[in-house]
């Protein structure tokens, strides 16, 4: 790539974001467009890039000139974009975000997070027990790091002093076997973006292209990856977790004598934190030491993150977006409130895309009818969108519908605030409300919205 400027379209993006910051801290130039930047939105992100030295455009190409040596899309990114127009005409090469991400792969000993849950927690896990190690590691992720956020950094992009590279690997627009790390790291395998088939074809060829490999050994389906990587579970595996104890604050759990403690609630988050300390060891990094920084660890934006407590009501902001992870979170809520007389979880989902969410149509249906409580709540406002071509022959009532036929309470209100509204005003004590969703950067602002209702009905003494 010849020196010049790197221009991000829809660096708004968790991805895009994560790769403009580690460009611009790495000493180069970059700068980038976002159709939400235009409308007002995402304003934090907008000081954030700035400061850090991003520079910020309209999409209307006025960011695209001569200066520019290369222009980086996203699969999200349409052909009609005028900054992707434009390079085009002035001859600028025009690269997918997996590609500048590949490249960043082969420069640096990487290890790649993939499975079609819980990748950013474990990036993230993974990152910290390096740096903890004392190997100095860069992290490229989807959601910004608490702990680089209390650094000053917006925190999904960071450049340490070693070649050790952390990156989610993510699987959604099939480019995942474009990257060859030098460790890749298998989660799970759900349905999610695409019918299972397909994924497990993209995560062999990801596999295949791996050096080193770990794999979780407890799930079905994931034998074929098997030979010759390193396995962990509860179950089985040959790094094995035993012991387990969860609870709604944490869990523990031992690997070969050496005590883990965690504080993030559910089965799901000490499987998390055992393939971060298997990926680990293969990096040099003693279980003991991987165990030491877990306890510490300090989580990540948007999963399970507590907002605030009012009346003795949390209210918890999370990126749940697909069936399975939805499931996970609210075991998670369970556990946190069991002992509690009473207490219900009061869950507001929202839906992100059209296209995504009739293609997991049943099993959403499925996820909530199952995991849902008969004293529960949930929430499903309209679908989010953010524009672009899309079929809208689907709504979030498709699914509320046969949920409430279950024998769960599920609703499709017309708008989010009249959502918000009547969940901030049914919450009683000993309650736990959950926002769920991903794509829309203001639910977080939907989140702290409540908090401030029910501070608003229980003034603080």
């Amino acid at each position: 790539m010849s020196e010049g400027r790197t221009h991000f379209v829809g660096v708004g993006g968790c991805g895009m974001s994560a790769l403009a910051q580690f460009h611009v801290l790495g000493g180069k130039a970059a700068s980038g467009s976002d159709r939400l930047l235009d409308r007002g939105g995402i304003a934090v992100l907008r000081r954030q890039f700035e400061a850090l030295g991003i520079r910020l455009f309209p999409q209307d190409a006025s960011g695209v000139d001569r200066s520019v040596s290369e222009l980086v899309v996203s699969t999200a990114i349409e052909d009609t974009i005028a900054d992707l127009a434009r390079a085009r005409e002035l001859g600028i090469p025009v690269l997918h975000r997996t590609d500048v991400l590949a490249r960043h792969v082969r420069e640096h000993k990487t290890l790649a997070v993939a499975g079609t849950s819980g990748k950013s927690t474990v990036t993230a896990m993974v990152f910290e027990i390096l740096e903890a190690a004392g190997q100095g590691p860069s992290i490229i992720t989807g959601a910004p790091l608490n702990s680089l956020k209390k650094k000053g950094f917006i925190g999904s992009g960071f450049q340490g002093k070693s070649d050790l590279l952390v990156i989610e690997a993510d699987e959604s627009d099939g480019t995942l076997p474009k990257y060859a790390p030098w460790l890749g790291l298998l989660l799970n395998v759900s349905k999610d973006h695409k019918e299972l088939a397909d994924l497990h074809r993209i995560f062999q060829d990801f596999r295949a292209r791996s050096g080193r490999f770990v794999v979780l050994a407890d799930a079905a389906g994931l034998e074929a990856y098997q030979e010759g990587a390193v396995t962990y579970g509860f179950e089985r595996g040959q790094v094995r977790g035993r012991d387990l104890e969860t609870s709604g604050r944490g869990s523990r759990f031992t690997v070969e004598g050496v005590r883990f403690e965690l504080p993030l609630p559910g089965r799901y988050n000490a499987e998390n934190a055992l393939a971060a300390a298997a990926a680990c060891r293969e990096a040099g990094v003693p279980l003991a030491t991987a165990a030491e920084a877990l306890s510490r660890y300090q989580g990540i934006e948007r999963r399970f993150e507590l907002v605030g407590r009012a009346g003795d009501v949390e209210v918890i902001d999370d990126y749940a977006h697909n069936p399975e992870k939805v499931r996970a979170v609210l075991e998670g809520a369970h556990a946190r409130i069991a002992g509690r007389p009473r207490s219900r979880v009061l869950a507001l989902y929202q839906l992100h895309g059209f296209t995504p969410t009739r293609f997991l149509k049943n099993e959403f249906i499925t996820a909530f009818s199952r995991a849902l409580h008969p004293e529960d709540v949930l929430w499903l406002p309209p679908i989010y969108y953010v524009g672009g071509t899309a079929v809208k022959d689907i709504a979030a009532a498709h699914i509320a519908q046969p949920v409430r036929a279950s024998g769960k309470d599920a609703r499709a209100p017309e708008s989010r605030e009249a959502a918000a509204e009547e969940l901030a005003r049914e919450a009683r004590p000993g309650d736990i409300v959950l926002v769920l969703g991903a794509r829309d950067p203001t639910l977080s602002d939907c989140a702290r919205g409540i908090f401030e209702r029910l501070q608003a009905r229980w003034p603080a003494a």
